[in-house]
């Protein structure tokens, strides 16, 4: 099932409800996520600098495995 059909059946489920409490939680979701939005416009200057430098090393090239981080930071867990 495609998301327009999800849409669609849940649009025809909607119209037919009558309970209340169930609309109201609906109300709420709606009004939840009309509210939420992406963590990244929340960041401030440093924050979105620190995230341009690390996009800006692996584009680089300059990565470390895995393993060589356990090694690093290993004693810190």
């Amino acid at each position: 099932m495609n998301i327009q059909s999800q849409k669609l059946d849940l649009i025809e489920w909607i119209s037919k409800l009558n309970d209340s409490s169930v609309i109201e939680k609906l109300r709420s979701i709606k009004e939840n996520y009309a509210k939420s939005k992406d963590w990244y416009a929340d960041l401030n200057d440093e924050e979105l600098a620190s995230i341009n430098r690390g996009l800006q090393d692996i584009k680089e090239g300059r990565l470390n495995s895995h393993d060589s981080a356990k090694q690093i930071y290993g004693k810190y867990l």
